[in-house]
């Protein structure tokens, strides 16, 4: 007897410490972290060539991943383009192609029946949230965020509210935090990109012994020009020639959608920037702290171009990093976004890319990523061979843009030819632009009449690609 327990024992010995140890390494599903920049140009951060602003964290952002060199928003402002990323279609297909607003506050919202990103990994066991700007529906509507699987909401419901960074209020899921010491003359209180900053931190501290999908959808640098007075505004003050800008300032009378006037507006701007790479240096910092940095994926990206509101002056700043166009252009400076990903052990550091990607694949890449399959109605592509160096990566026939501003725009990309159309409204069927990236990325010189073919070719994707919208008409759209 007293053989077989010590047999026993020995059994336990031996298989228990095998029990232990594939229970530590059984991995956890990765967390992902997506930070969307609000405005930021190709050419505002130092890996895309910035001269006059510090962003040392996205330095080490890309020395430690992957920097592409031709990966673009979903359009050229930002509801349509937020729609395009959490519903992984392009804008001749996805349901906010535009910004229309709401009163009293919010954007025309997605339809109940949208799938998101977030509804999709959120199926998939990870906890989801979102922190800083939403703009695809008030709270309440079909378009509230904790419809579309966000379990976790803290910033600005409406993007015209988030024109103001000491706002009278923000939104906690749909609960309203009125923010009493903001919105008199005395408004320099509650600086809300810090506010909203703090919770998102929080949530990664909750979350880190589960898989999460953290969107760090940030309001810098967007216009109004406006930024605490601390060490980061007083290294750029002084630096650079001002002209001041006369704007919508707080207090009596002051609008939701105003810019404050601003002394500064050089300084403020890069101070902005320089604040936002803070940020991501934060998220960085915590994720080391927490243990859980070598299975997080962070991504960094921007909404669309650089802006001019506001005092903003993106020629100064060679914002669109050489590319032709800002914000509401569809020619690349519009549209071309600096995009970085970093996830130790699995994306090699160090590394360029020139993939033409867009934000319609980071639906199909993340579903990749989390293990579950990918939606049916997406025009994306996963780009999860590409973080990991595989060399069966599906590459786009083609990339489609429009725009309902400006007289409606559309633009494709394929292979080293982009095509951009303008005053769809007025005709549908209007020429094409076209011009040959490889060798003129700065969109120059029109060759359509060289290669009418090519332009002609281009001309069908547009028509091909663009599905009518009831609520976001071509046909029958007026300016």
């Amino acid at each position: 007897m007293l053989k077989i327990l010590a047999f026993s024992l020995i059994q336990f010995t031996l298989l228990a410490p095998s029990r232990l140890i594939f229970a530590q390494v059984t991995p956890q599903k990765p967390n992902i972290i997506f930070i969307l920049a609000d405005d930021l140009g190709y050419g505002d951060t130092e890996p895309y060539g910035q001269t006059k602003i510090k962003t040392p964290n996205l330095v080490q952002l890309a020395n430690e991943g992957m920097q592409f060199t031709q990966f673009y928003a979903g359009t050229s402002v930002c509801a349509p383009s937020r729609s395009s990323l959490m519903t992984g279609q392009h804008t001749g297909h996805t349901y906010i192609r535009g910004n229309k607003e709401i009163i009293p506050e919010g954007q025309y919202p997605i339809a109940d029946t949208t799938f998101t990103i977030a509804e999709a990994l959120k199926k998939a066991g990870y906890a989801t949230g979102l922190f800083g700007k939403w703009g695809l529906g008030p709270v309440g509507s079909s378009g509230d965020p904790l419809k579309h699987g966000i379990d976790r909401f803290y910033g600005y419901n409406c993007q015209r509210q988030s024109h103001r960074y000491y706002p009278t209020h923000l939104w906690d899921n749909d609960e309203k935090v009125v923010l009493t010491e903001n919105g008199n003359l005395d408004y320099t209180k509650t600086y809300a990109p810090d506010l909203i900053q703090k919770k998102a931190l929080q949530f990664i501290d909750q979350h880190a012994q589960q898989p999460f999908l953290l969107f760090l959808t940030y309001t810098l640098p967007h216009a109004e020009l406006l930024v605490p007075d601390d060490s980061i505004f007083q290294y750029y003050k002084g630096k650079f020639a001002e002209k001041p800008f006369k704007g919508n300032d707080y207090g009596q009378g002051a609008t939701d959608g105003g810019y404050t006037s601003q002394l500064y507006p050089h300084a403020t701007f890069a101070a902005m920037v320089t604040r936002l790479d803070k940020y991501v240096g934060d998220v960085l910092s915590e994720l080391k702290r927490l243990g859980i940095d070598d299975n997080t994926l962070v991504i960094f990206t921007s909404d669309n171009g650089p802006h001019l509101e506001g005092g903003a002056d993106p020629a100064f700043f060679n914002s669109s990093g050489g590319l032709r166009g800002v914000k509401r252009d569809l020619y690349e400076g519009g549209i071309r976004e600096p995009f970085i990903a970093r996830w130790p052990g699995k994306i090699k550091a160090g590394t360029n890319n020139n993939y033409t990607g867009a934000f319609w694949d980071i639906f199909p890449t993340f579903t990749a990523i989390a293990g579950v399959a990918a939606p049916p109605h997406t025009d994306g592509v996963s780009l999860l061979s590409t973080f990991t160096g595989s060399k069966n990566q599906q590459e786009h026939n083609y990339l489609y843009w429009e725009f309902h501003e400006g007289g409606g725009r559309q633009a494709v990309r394929k292979g080293k030819w982009k095509a951009v159309r303008l005053n769809v409204f007025k005709d549908p069927n209007g020429p094409v632009e076209l011009y040959d990236l490889s060798r003129d990325k700065a969109e120059t010189k029109n060759i359509a009449a060289q290669f009418p073919q090519v332009a002609k070719q281009m001309a069908a994707i547009m028509q091909q690609a663009h599905v009518e919208s009831p609520v976001f008409p071509f046909e029958k759209a007026q300016e």
